[in-house]
């Protein structure tokens, strides 16, 4: 089909075949992951949108697309306002714009595999207090008309060796058989890709820039496991090491394999696992268990040997981006250089550590006005020159097997307004703040996101994303459960207390639409902290990213005392660190370039 009307149209005219007047495409696949297969990419292959949060709803005469304040504009850019309404997420959602639309006697379809139960019961009350009605698909419908859609990966897994994780599979399960009983369950689900990954230390390249495979794995109370998932992915090196607790099956056979529960209680997840796997249980006589998923805190606090090895992925990761810093601060005002062609010879520098195994995420390299937009992904019709008077925002991350990195630095090409300079220098002492903060056990997230935007909030100014997402080990860029964020913004989530072990990014930012984009960047750990004086122990951040931060940027009027003592710390640390594994020239660049900052 060659335009994404043609595709509009030809989803309605299979809606009308199916007996349906609706239907509600997400972005995502049935492991409700955050990044997906190109198997799975059903609302860009109808839209057009590019982005990696999102979904549509369509009726017979009027369609839309709900996206959130990071993809305000993108979203126009990419998808069609002659056949999709644009509605912002949270302020709306899209059980209410359903029942506002939808007819009375409507029947609006959806794929039980890709939405959760509480969606399901939300959209379904909302659209029977119009007298229409939510019903569950068979086959999802947009599958029927998109015919090369790419059928899923089959690329072997691999084993994560127990020096990288720090715990062998058999301690994990042996975790979530102790919960199980705590819990009163019999079975556990896993349904989340990463949560399979880390339980049995397997990694696989089923999604692109997460190493994870796509698999479905229940634990039982006795620490034993069923894994599946399809049957051509397993090699003799991965069936020894998951050896006979573990059991292999088709990936065919997990629905069916639900519906084997009959008097036993199943936990599962409700933000994790889809609608379809809690009704498959029901329907063959089990008790679903509405429960957090067993492995997300102890995937998410890492032990001594993933946090050794994120030091260490750290140091090699910032090497090649400070060499990488160099080359765009020579090149860039030349006037050859452009967006695709930046983010390429970044990668370079990476895979010339000889230890990239991917990157953690297609990296947002962005000049001028691409880095007001805060996930913006170049693409060959977005591609721009890296030109003078501008500011280059570039936005990266590796894969490696111990660690997962993820590192947002800006270069000014040419001299920098003064605007330029007081917006950055307002980021960086909101970054500071949160990289300084000590505060007590039990606090979350969401209680210091406002120490990263108080220097903007003063001059009247904020950004529209979070400050900080966890990081996985050689996993998920982006890890739940805890995040520093307003409650209001996607992913906000819960009050979820931060943890030692636990690794976030610090990345507050500040976007002028139409003209550039700042944030800086670092990945932090939770660690404990006794202060002198203290009655209790605290919790703090060490800063793990190395690289400079660009001083030429920087306003150094706007800094205090200690947020310069801080820096220049910080660049000493960078220096001492780095300058030993660079080469001569990168070496003599770096030390130039973290000079103590100018009182």
């Amino acid at each position: 089909m060659s335009t994404h009307s043609d595709r509009l149209r030809a989803l309605r005219d299979e809606l009308a075949r199916q007996h349906l007047d609706g239907f509600v495409v997400p972005l995502t696949d049935e492991y409700m992951s955050e990044y997906v297969g190109g198997y799975a990419q059903r609302l860009g292959w109808l839209t057009g949108f590019g982005g990696s949060a999102g979904i549509a709803a369509v009726l017979p005469g009027v369609a839309a697309i709900f996206t959130d304040g990071r993809y305000t504009i993108q979203v126009r850019e990419q998808v069609s306002a002659g056949d999709w309404d644009y509605v912002a997420v949270p302020e709306n959602n899209v059980a209410d714009w359903l029942a506002a639309n939808a007819s009375e006697g409507a029947r609006v379809g959806y794929d039980p595999w890709l939405h959760t139960r509480a969606w399901v019961e939300q959209t379904r009350t909302a659209l029977a207090a119009k007298g229409a009605q939510l019903v569950a698909v068979d086959a999802n419908p947009i599958d029927a008309v998109w015919h090369d859609r790419p059928a899923p990966s089959l690329a072997p897994l691999t084993v994560h060796s127990d020096a990288d994780s720090g715990e062998s599979s058999a301690a994990k399960r042996a975790r979530v058989a102790d919960w199980l009983g705590e819990v009163g369950a019999d079975a556990a689900v896993i349904p989340a890709l990463d949560s399979t990954a880390w339980l049995l230390n397997i990694r696989g390249e089923d999604v692109s820039r997460t190493p994870v495979a796509l698999a479905y794995t229940i634990v039982g109370a006795d620490g034993t496991a069923d894994l599946f998932v399809a049957p051509e992915k397993m090699t003799d090196a991965v069936h020894q090491h998951l050896g006979n607790a573990v059991r292999v099956h088709d990936r065919a056979e997990f629905a069916p394999a639900l519906g084997r529960f009959a008097g036993k209680r199943v936990a599962i997840d409700p933000a994790l696992a889809v609608a379809a796997i809690f009704d498959a249980v029901e329907a063959g006589g089990g008790t679903a268990l509405a429960l957090r998923d067993p492995t997300i805190i102890p995937k998410a606090t890492k032990n001594a040997a993933e946090i050794a090895g994120h030091r260490a992925a750290s140091i090699r990761d910032g090497a090649a981006l400070t060499r990488f810093l160099r080359w765009i601060a020579a090149e860039a005002p030349g006037g050859d250089q452009t967006e695709l062609s930046a983010a390429a010879q970044l990668r370079r520098f990476r895979e010339e550590t000889g230890c990239l195994r991917d990157l953690s995420f297609d990296a947002i390299s962005a000049t001028g006005p691409n880095g007001a937009l805060p996930h913006y992904h170049v693409t060959e019709k977005s591609n721009r020159a890296i030109e003078l008077c501008q500011l280059y925002l570039i936005d990266s991350g590796g894969q490696y097997l111990d660690g997962t990195t993820d590192v947002t630095r800006v270069v000014p090409v040419g001299t920098p307004t003064a605007e330029m300079r007081d917006r950055y220098t307002r980021v960086l002492k909101g970054h500071i703040a949160l990289a300084t903060a000590t505060f007590p056990p039990g606090t979350s997230g969401q209680q210091l996101d406002a120490l990263a935007r108080l220097p903007l909030w003063a001059a009247g100014l904020d950004f529209a994303h979070g400050t900080g997402h966890g990081v996985g080990s050689f996993l998920a860029v982006h890890e739940g459960p805890a995040r520093i964020a307003k409650p209001s913004y996607p992913g906000g989530g819960p009050q979820e207390p931060l943890r030692a072990g636990m690794i976030l990014s610090n990345e507050p930012g500040y976007y002028k639409a139409g003209e550039y984009g700042i944030r800086i960047e670092n990945l932090l750990l939770v660690v404990e902290r006794d202060l002198p004086g203290g009655e209790a122990t605290m919790l703090a951040f060490e800063t793990l990213t190395l690289a400079p931060i660009e001083r030429d940027l920087i306003d150094a009027d706007l800094l205090s005392r200690e947020e310069r003592a801080w820096l220049d710390a910080y660049h000493a640390r960078v220096v001492e660190t780095l300058g030993p594994v660079l080469p001569a020239d990168d070496r003599a660049w770096l030390v130039e370039k973290c000079a103590p900052i100018a009182a």
